[in-house]
């Protein structure tokens, strides 16, 4: 590509996937726009409860290699937590093996071990791992991205073919459904309960017997309860029946959990693909489409490693 082409990029899609993939690529002295349909703060993103784990994406191996490398970066902002909004936090995973994550993640995680019957009933593994607070995040980087030089609008795009630039990086999620389109991209419903914190100070995730999901994360004054993953569905709208089931699963972990007083309702819709797509597209008149989108649950964990790699793709 020329050198006209090399510093302008439009990255269509302003969660944490194309916040981070426009970042990488202005820090590498790219001119780069974001085209977002919503505000930051009004992104799917903005909602996820952010534990850095690679959840409900494909394909798996690179996946792992993608969180890994993110985790890099992660540990390196949890030093500055106040601003970035990254933590390093200690908890239990319920239903994991300790020999499948010691093959892929031990060597990153020490104190990777199994958890004890105090902490957990069942099989589960006690980590420390990064836990994002998005609401301060997804501001951080958009400031740096903006000091890097970038520009963010507000644009809806119907079409790639409007995109007024030789490279274009789709990283529009769930958004892809209609836009590509892409009908293999589905949305897999979540829905959160934020609650007063009762003096939790360690995150816990898990599933039951009959596949239902209980989390809760801390973050700076709240506690994040979950969680749901309904395939297939496309309401936005807080269930209060859920809300109630999210908090008595949660309370039959941690029991103090049940008199918390309820701050809030979320609900985000999971951007999942049988395998991210993270590739190269030509379109007419010699411009380059980058397609990073199907990040599942994991949009958050894997968002470093996709950003370096479709950086590279958007460059080459």
């Amino acid at each position: 590509m020329g050198s006209e082409q090399a510093d302008d990029v439009v990255v269509v899609g302003g969660g944490v996937i194309g916040l981070t993939t426009a970042l990488v690529l202005a820090e590498r002295g790219v001119r780069v726009r974001v085209w977002t349909r919503d505000p930051v703060e009004g992104t799917t993103s903005a909602v996820a409860g952010a534990l850095w784990w690679p959840y409900r994406i494909e394909p798996l191996v690179l996946a792992r290699a993608w969180a890994l490398r993110s985790l890099d970066v992660y540990e390196e902002l949890a030093a500055r937590s106040e601003p970035t909004g990254v933590r390093m936090v200690e908890g239990v995973m319920g239903e994991t093996d300790l020999d499948e994550a010691e093959a892929w993640a031990s060597a990153r995680l020490p104190g990777l071990r199994a958890s004890t019957a105090e902490e957990y009933s069942g099989s589960a593994i006690w980590a420390r791992l990064p836990l994002i607070d998005m609401s301060i995040h997804l501001p951080w980087l958009r400031e740096r991205f903006l000091k890097a030089g970038g520009a963010v609008e507000e644009r809806t795009v119907s079409d790639f073919t409007e995109v007024d630039a030789p490279v274009v990086v789709n990283c529009t999620g769930l958004g892809a459904h209609e836009l590509v389109p892409d009908p293999s991209v589905r949305p897999v419903r979540g829905q959160l309960v934020v609650v007063e914190n009762p003096g939790i100070r360690t995150w816990l995730g898990s599933t039951n017997a009959a596949g239902e999901m209980a989390y809760f994360f801390p973050q700076p004054g709240r506690l994040l309860l979950g969680g749901t993953a309904e395939d297939d569905v496309w309401s936005a709208e807080p269930d209060p029946a859920v809300a109630e089931a999210i908090v008595r699963r949660c309370a039959a972990l941690r029991p103090e959990i049940a008199g918390a007083r309820v701050l809030g309702h979320r609900v985000g819709l999971r951007p999942v693909r049988d395998a991210v797509r993270l590739e190269r597209e030509p379109l007419p008149g010699g411009r380059v489409l980058v397609h990073n989108y199907g990040h599942g649950g994991a949009g958050v964990t894997v968002a470093w490693g996709c950003a370096e790699e479709a950086a590279g793709l958007a460059s080459s």
